[in-house]
């Protein structure tokens, strides 16, 4: 029988996942994983084995609860589809401006990893993980985008998936910005001239 636990996994995952976001695989550190996670070296290594293998169970961890989140406002029966995609907008900028109260940008897991150079041929399984969340944003954004035809909020000759396509690059230059140092307000401008220009 093996020993308890000495933490809560999903809580180091999410500790973790923030210190990857901000700083990225290189410049994290194990003592800064530690620090964060507020676990001792030795149990996070008896649980996650390395420093790449905490990176990918991070990765999926905040994939999973950035997909739940952004699932919960696109499928959002009560909100129009332009509406829909106005909140997932609101979503990214309101994590952008609470980062920023603590000095800096929220960062992006996500947009970093894809970013990375040789990182889907370091290890396979975090370009899987990408692609796969990539298609299933892609979905729930073209489905809002599909609603938004139909109720009369967005312009009916768009193609859902390259409306989705926009906004998801969108999201990611808007990390990407906000990483450089551009402010909220900003940010928001730019999140509206993309919707202006979907909207009936």
């Amino acid at each position: 029988m093996g020993r308890p636990r000495e933490f809560d996994e999903a809580a180091v995952l999410d500790a973790s996942a923030k210190q990857f976001r901000v700083r990225g695989f290189a410049d994290t550190s194990t003592e800064q994983l530690c620090e964060a996670a507020g676990v001792k070296r030795s149990s996070l290594y008896n649980t996650f084995i390395s420093k790449d293998e905490l990176f990918i169970r991070s990765l999926e961890r905040h994939i999973s609860v950035a997909l739940d989140a952004q699932k919960a406002i696109l499928t959002e029966n009560a909100l129009s589809g332009c509406e829909r995609l106005a909140a997932l907008f609101d979503l990214i900028l309101e994590e952008e401006g609470s980062a920023r109260k603590k000095g800096h940008a929220a960062g992006c897991m996500i947009v970093a990893s894809r970013m990375a150079p040789g990182i889907g041929d370091r290890e396979p399984r975090v370009q899987r993980i990408l692609d796969r969340f990539m298609d299933r944003q892609l979905s729930l954004v073209a489905e809002a985008v599909a609603s938004g035809r139909l109720d009369g909020s967005l312009r009916n000759d768009l193609s859902p998936r390259d409306a989705a396509l926009m906004i998801v690059s969108a999201i990611s230059g808007i990390r990407v910005l906000s990483q450089s140092g551009t402010g909220v307000s900003s940010l928001r401008k730019v999140a509206d001239l993309h919707l202006d220009s979907l909207r009936a």
